[in-house]
């Protein structure tokens, strides 16, 4: 009986597809650290909100970081002609 091959992924494939899983999983990630603040007790309203300003401005730089290379990649993987094919 013979052994299944391990399945070969090239390298850009499977960094395209983790770039995009990270990108689907982001709005999870940003519920959960705004939500976050709710679980603090005696926390003032002042800290609250400068956290709420620095996690927006973080899954802002973070969207923006994942969203450069995902288009780039979509664009090589396009089929040469435009968006017509």
């Amino acid at each position: 009986m013979r052994r299944p091959q391990p399945l070969f992924l090239e390298r850009q494939t499977y960094r395209h597809r983790r770039m995009a899983d990270a990108s689907r999983i982001l709005p999870v990630v940003g519920v959960v650290l705004f939500l976050l603040p709710l679980l603090w007790t005696g926390a003032r309203t002042a800290s609250g909100a400068i956290y709420l300003f620095l996690v927006w401005g973080a899954l802002i730089l973070v969207a923006a970081l994942l969203a450069r290379p995902l288009d780039r990649l979509q664009r090589e993987d396009a089929p040469p002609g435009g968006e017509d094919g």
